[in-house]
């Protein structure tokens, strides 16, 4: 079989912009994901912690197991994974700048507790085993070709049950929307083909049933799927408020077009979570 190639090309182009530039309008973790507003009065960083810490209680991460981080970002959910629940994670990653930002922060901050490690490669080359796999955000990128292949290597590395949390953006299709009551019009449908060929070249969204059928056809059970949609609004407000309050530096890092598409992406993004075109949700799995 012809290994698969992960996609490389497609990651950078939207990670690799710039780490400065996503400090604008991140938290001080760089979580680049939905937060978790357990409180009305919780600032974003504390919802982004909230967040994490539900992902792993979810995974049910304990002292001394190995956990694989898909997609580890600015790696904040890797140290909090280390230090607070005493794992010892890998993390991998396609995005250089992102693991250039993770090296020096480990090397200037070695964990206090649990262990890290991080890798440039995709999960189509990961073949080692793990106690736990936690992702975050990151399963956008993967296509409907390779959810087979990823859920099947994923229960491949995992013991059985092993557990894995995933937290991934979705839509719904025409029909579900009409069932819904939510049109779709010129408008959406522009804004669906901005984000996959500005924001995140080659990115693909599912129907929530799509990513639970291929992960138990793997050998998966999917005892848990919860929306965080309604907190993915303010983490999207939080985040285009910030970045134009940066707007700048924003500018001076990157471009004017470049402010002007994430402005467009985050905007319209938290607009199509109030209609309920789009949705986010942490999937628990555990293998069989």
């Amino acid at each position: 079989m012809t290994q698969l190639q992960p996609f490389y090309q497609n990651v950078r182009a939207h990670y690799d912009l710039s780490n400065e530039f996503y400090e604008l309008f991140l938290d001080p973790t760089m979580t680049y994901s939905s937060a978790f507003f357990a409180r009305e009065d919780m600032s974003l960083e504390e919802a982004q912690r909230a967040k994490i810490d539900m992902a792993l209680v979810k995974a049910d991460v304990r002292a001394g197991h190995r956990v694989l981080e898909i997609g580890f970002g600015w790696g904040y959910t890797m140290r909090h994974t280390a230090e607070q629940y005493g794992a010892n994670v890998l993390g991998i990653t396609l995005s250089q700048a992102q693991f250039d930002y993770v090296e020096r922060a480990i090397n200037q901050r070695p964990p206090k507790n649990g262990s890290l490690a991080i890798r440039i490669q995709g999960w189509e080359e990961y073949d080692e085993p793990v106690d736990r796999i936690v992702s975050l955000e990151v399963f956008e990128h993967f296509r409907r070709e390779r959810y087979a292949p990823f859920f099947e290597r994923c229960r491949k590395v995992l013991p059985d049950n092993g557990r894995m949390l995933i937290q991934t953006n979705l839509r719904y299709d025409w029909y579900t929307l009409q069932k819904r009551g939510i049109t779709v019009d010129h408008e959406h449908v522009l804004f669906a083909k901005f984000m996959g060929k500005v924001i995140f070249p080659g990115g693909e969204l599912c129907e929530p049933e799509v990513l639970i059928d291929y992960a138990t056809k793997a050998g998966f059970n999917c005892t848990q799927a919860e929306s965080l949609k309604d907190h993915y609004i303010p983490t999207l407000e939080i985040w285009a408020s910030k970045l134009e309050a940066n707007r700048a530096r924003a500018i001076e890092l990157t471009s004017q077009e470049a402010y002007d598409n994430y402005m467009h992406y985050l905007t319209g993004c938290e607009k199509l979570f109030r209609t309920g075109h789009i949705d986010v949700m942490q999937f628990t799995l555990c293998a069989n």
